[in-house]
């Protein structure tokens, strides 16, 4: 065997590895889609038409699952994210930033709710649930950044925003008190609005 043809041979190994890696994990996100928030890894390799072993082979455990599934909803998230112009008039920044944390929560809304049964079990769920509420925080600092400019407390202010606007709350009001879309994000508006004015 040349050394073209070994070389062409591990590319091969190595596409084929990449694709079952992603398979693997858009079964698992999918199943939790779907609304299965456990699901085991027999139900995420039939779905991913492949066999135990081979889930197990690409993905040690389920923490190292549990990271590369973090890895594709974070890409989900910055391929919804949209700038919001700072030059903006308040009040149109605080529209377009609630519908777009809406958009975000209610794409992660099944992640959310299968994380929060294992994340008290999962050092990688609790890091994962850190860089949500952290890329939150960033669009809350680069979309009101004249407010927090001016604010006596602007650490407590950013903070209170982000509160506003990311899961808990999101859930407090959709799960917990089974609030519709719109009522939700009324009352996230009002929020954002009331701490900003």
């Amino acid at each position: 065997m040349t050394d073209i043809e070994a070389s062409n041979r591990v590319d091969g190994r190595s596409a084929r590895s990449e694709r079952t890696r992603r398979a693997i994990v858009a079964a698992h996100l999918a199943l939790i889609d779907e609304g299965d928030l456990k699901p085991t890894g027999e139900r995420i390799a039939e779905r991913a038409g492949v066999s135990l072993r081979t889930l197990w082979t690409n993905y040690k455990d389920m923490e190292t699952l549990f990271a590369a599934t973090g890895e594709l909803v974070k890409d989900r998230q910055d391929s919804m994210y949209r700038r919001i112009e700072p030059e903006l008039p308040l009040a149109e920044r605080v529209e377009r930033f609630c519908a777009q944390r809406i958009e975000v929560l209610e794409m992660l809304a099944p992640t959310a709710r299968a994380s929060a049964l294992r994340e008290p079990f999962s050092a990688q769920l609790r890091v994962n649930r850190v860089g949500n509420i952290a890329r939150a925080r960033r669009q809350v600092e680069e979309t009101f950044e004249a407010e927090l400019a001016e604010a006596e407390e602007r650490e407590q202010l950013v903070m209170a925003v982000t509160v506003a606007s990311t899961w808990s709350s999101w859930s407090m009001m959709r799960d917990t008190l089974g609030m519709p879309v719109d009522e939700a994000k009324g009352i996230m508006h009002r929020t954002v609005t009331a701490l900003l004015s």
